[in-house]
């Protein structure tokens, strides 16, 4: 089976990284790329949920999400796959190019490739979760 690493916005995959630039509707709103909707989601209902969603960046949209002076909801372990899922599909359904990029990885295994996240990625040896690249291959089965 092939495998398709993903990680910098930059290569053939870039499209696949949260920090892609691609807007979603969600909530009844507009974010600008998923990462902004997943770090938010740290602070649903709250007032740090549209600083998040104004974050100039992605990047600074995840620097707010991770500052550890502002603490996530507290069932944040139990419901991040679930937030990181809708943004997914929101992003892969509501812009067509990007659902004909997924589909066609066919049947590849994808996998965020980096050292620094052994939950979401791979951990840059094959030993993390791949978690983004699970649901990845789940969003594109349901596309299908």
């Amino acid at each position: 089976m092939e495998t398709i690493h993903f990680y910098s916005v930059q290569g053939d995959h870039g499209a696949f990284s949260n920090f892609a630039p691609y807007p979603i509707l969600l909530k009844g709103r507009r974010w600008p790329t998923s990462e902004h909707y997943f770090q938010a989601q740290k602070f649903a209902g709250t007032p740090r949920e549209d600083e998040v969603r104004r974050a100039s960046t992605p990047s600074e949209a995840a620097r707010m999400g991770r500052d550890r002076k502002h603490r996530p909801r507290r069932d944040w372990d139990s419901v991040r796959d679930g937030v990181m899922h809708a943004a997914v599909l929101a992003k892969f359904s509501q812009h067509a190019e990007l659902r004909s990029m997924l589909l066609a990885t066919e049947d590849a295994r994808l996998v965020e490739h980096t050292d620094s996240d052994d939950y979401w990625g791979d951990g840059g040896d094959g030993s993390g979760r791949n978690r983004l690249g699970e649901i990845l291959m789940r969003v594109r089965d349901a596309l299908r």
